[in-house]
């Protein structure tokens, strides 16, 4: 087996990842990046690290974005439209409203990713490209909530008000685990907890 030349300083390279074959998409990017904020948050998208965990140059990068924040719009757009047609479009196909209910709590509770990337939001919500999505992404979920609460049966009013109440434990729940780690739930306790808030939320 042959091996490498070295540089004439007699040091090795260093090792890169291999090139891809193929040029990506703005999809793959987007999804990258999507990937670097649920793992490192917002601030830690950029084009070098982000190619180098691509295996690709920067030449790629800007062919399809003139910016990292072309980039980051990008993807954060991709996460919130993605987020409306795997969760609301998955929703709609059952027709009881209490079960739906209860499988949106399921579900939103056990999607492990997407909470880390809106926790990862959330702690930049200064940045002029993230405060406007997550402002649509809250507006739509709460307009649902509300939505689903009045077709179990309660008035406008105490809809939007139980809509506001399922919200906000759901946000406060992702910043007490953010900035009190220690206040994490084992799994058991955790669906314990889950099926608490469906019992306390969800008229019968």
């Amino acid at each position: 087996m042959t091996s490498a030349a070295a540089p004439a300083s007699g040091k090795p390279k260093a090792a890169r990842p291999p090139e891809r074959s193929g040029r990506l998409s703005a999809e793959d990017w987007a999804q990258a990046a999507l990937d670097l904020i649920a793992e490192q948050g917002v601030a830690a998208v950029a084009v070098e690290p982000l190619a180098r965990r691509l295996g690709v140059t920067k030449g790629s990068f800007y062919w399809h974005f003139p910016s990292r924040d072309a980039l980051l719009q990008a993807a954060l757009e991709r996460w919130e439209n993605v987020e409306q047609e795997a969760v609301f479009g998955a929703l709609e196909k059952i027709s009881d409203p209490q079960e739906r209910l209860r499988a949106l709590i399921q579900m939103v509770a056990h999607e492990i990713k997407s909470h880390a990337i809106y926790s990862a939001m959330l702690q930049a919500l200064d940045h002029p490209i993230v405060q406007p999505v997550i402002g649509r992404v809250s507006e739509r979920r709460l307009e649902y909530l509300t939505a689903s609460f009045r077709q179990v049966g309660l008035g406008r009013s105490e809809a939007q008000h139980r809509a506001r109440l399922a919200y906000t434990a759901y946000v406060g729940f992702l910043q007490l685990s953010l900035q009190l780690p220690q206040s994490r739930l084992d799994h058991d306790t955790f669906d314990e907890y889950i099926e608490h808030v469906m019992a306390t939320l969800i008229p019968r």
